[in-house]
């Protein structure tokens, strides 16, 4: 099924579907898009109903110029599931996506079947975070208006394992598990491109982090995936989040970065796939 459009909330967003059964969204992270739940996408897909959209601010979604919020992004998940007539679902976070999807657990329970939140944290633990993350990703974004495969090494660094970035190097033409090549994955960072001004806006809702207390309403078991090597969100941050949220259990994936879901695509699609079929 190809590109679809939804008004919620007053802006349209953008989702595509694939498979049938169980519904499983998937939501991505920062400055991210739809099309980075590459690894994911079709091999979910062949075990139940998968929906990725993209965040408002992002890829071929509305961009409204204010500030995002939790709530709001939480609020259009509801929409768009609303639109769909989904009773509950299995929602995926990866990322801010994730932090996202511990807001919506929060706020709309009823609405969940299970939960799993890929490379997160609660939020940022201070402004001063947010405004390094801003300045990283508007200078990122300069750079890929210069020189897009530099960029994407240049974030290759972040988000990879050094052993399998030089895997990628070595073999730039290859269909990784037959999901993606490099060249794929430059070409995804720069669809629909984000502005400075949607990073400012997306930002926003990142600070302040949500509360233990709020956390500890979630009752949805819950699977949190860590990985050994991210420096982004450390698996110490998952694991004080395993510690907080009650129906919640952990897995680290070895020898992966920030984008283990696309890095060890197959690791983590049969770890969410158990989780979800048990």
């Amino acid at each position: 099924m190809g590109t679809l459009y939804v008004k919620v909330n007053g802006i349209k967003i953008c989702y595509e579907e694939r498979g049938e059964g169980f519904p499983v969204l998937l939501i991505h992270g920062f400055t991210g898009n739809k099309e980075g739940w590459v690894g994911q996408y079709i091999p979910l897909s062949e075990h139940f109903r998968v929906i990725r959209f993209d965040n408002r601010n992002g890829g071929c979604s509305d961009r409204p110029n204010i500030p995002n919020t939790l709530d709001m992004l939480a609020d259009d998940i509801k929409g768009l599931m609303d639109y769909l007539k989904l009773d509950k679902a299995h929602i995926i976070g990866w990322s801010m996506g994730g932090i996202i999807v511990q807001k919506f657990a929060i706020k709309y329970p009823e609405y969940i079947t299970k939960i799993v939140l890929i490379n997160t944290v609660k939020g940022a633990p201070n402004n001063q975070a947010v405004d390094l993350l801003v300045n990283n990703s508007i200078n990122e974004l300069e750079l890929r208006n210069k020189n897009k495969e530099e960029a994407f090494w240049t974030s290759a660094r972040l988000g990879y394992h050094i052993k399998f970035r030089k895997e990628m190097e070595a073999n730039p033409n290859k269909k990784f598990y037959g999901l993606w090549s490099v060249q794929d994955l430059i070409e995804i960072q720069n669809i629909n491109p984000i502005t400075p001004q949607d990073i400012i806006n997306q930002s926003n809702a990142l600070y302040p982090p949500l509360s233990s207390d709020d956390l500890k309403k979630i009752k949805n078991k819950t699977l949190l995936i860590a990985s050994s090597h991210d420096r982004l969100t450390t698996k110490n941050a998952l694991i004080e989040l395993q510690k907080i949220i009650p129906k919640s259990e952990l897995v680290i994936i070895k020898r992966a970065g920030h984008s283990s879901p696309i890095s060890r695509a197959p690791e983590v699609n049969k770890i969410i796939i158990d989780f979800l079929k048990r």
